[in-house]
């Protein structure tokens, strides 16, 4: 049985990476549902039902447990999946999101207790990262800024040309404007962090941007730590699935970006999730 990831494009590869750098053992298969992204733009709804067809997918080839790699659909279709659908479709199965672990670990990280988000207009709209941190650390003060742009210069390969540099800096000085004491800054999209020499770039050097990949790949290692019980379900054979609703050359020539040199070859296959 895998251990599932979806995303609504590639930038759930970046947390794919790192959860091969913490638990290479397992065996893994990925889907992007490229052809209907991005998500960050659309209804609570259509999240949801977009996402969830994803799931029954995973579920259908082998996934025990899913990770839902995308910071729109675990906002907007996570504990709607959890709650109301696992309980008839999977009982035995799982899906987490990366949201839970990224506030987790922020009371590790600021001092002021101001922090700042950037992510696309839909998780910011669900006010997601701003209710979980408060339920955890309810003095740390959540400013969020919508980055809409910043997708878009990524999956178009455009996030190191000098036309991104506009983008990323309006968002990071209309987030700081919010509050000048801000000293850490959650990633809040899987897509940023191939953004980070642009980001780094206007940012003052006492900020600490957080990127989620390290950070849900050690959740995840503790929480199968905590369960056993799908752990012992888990195959490891060092297998890699990759799976994508649109043009499968087209995913494999852009994964490498995101995957970098933690896999040799990407040979995904087109599926349909309707």
């Amino acid at each position: 049985m895998y251990i599932g990831v979806f995303d609504s494009g590639y930038g759930g590869l970046t947390i794919l990476r790192e959860l091969l750098s913490f638990l290479p053992d397992y065996d893994y298969i990925y889907l992007g549902d490229n052809a209907r992204a991005p998500y960050g733009t659309r209804s609570f709804e259509t999240v949801y039902q977009y996402t969830l067809q994803a799931v029954k997918k995973l579920f259908s080839l082998g996934a025990q447990l899913i990770i839902l790699a995308c910071n729109t659909a675990s906002a907007k279709a996570l504990r709607t999946i959890q709650q109301k659908d696992l309980p008839r479709i999977a009982p035995g199965r799982r899906v987490l999101g990366v949201i839970r672990p990224s506030a987790e670990a922020i009371g590790n990280y600021t001092k002021t207790g101001k922090v700042g988000i950037l992510a696309t207009p839909g998780t910011v709209s669900s006010r997601s990262y701003e209710l979980e941190i408060n339920k955890l650390y309810p003095e740390v003060e959540v400013y969020q800024q919508a980055c809409p742009m910043w997708v878009p210069l990524v999956e178009n390969d455009e996030h190191l040309g000098d036309g991104a540099d506009y983008f990323v800096r309006k968002c990071i000085d209309s987030l700081l404007s919010q509050n000048s004491d801000i000293d850490t800054i959650i990633l809040a999209c899987t897509h940023y962090p191939l953004l980070l020499p642009k980001i780094n770039k206007y940012l003052d050097k006492n900020i600490k941007v957080i990127s989620q990949g390290p950070i849900v790949a050690y959740s995840l290692m503790d929480y199968l730590d905590r369960h056993s019980e799908i752990d012992a379900k888990l195959s490891r054979s060092n297998k890699r699935i990759f799976l994508t609703t649109d043009v499968s050359e087209d995913f494999d020539i852009k994964a490498r970006k995101f995957m970098g040199s933690t896999i040799d070859e990407i040979h995904s296959q087109k599926v349909s999730l309707v």
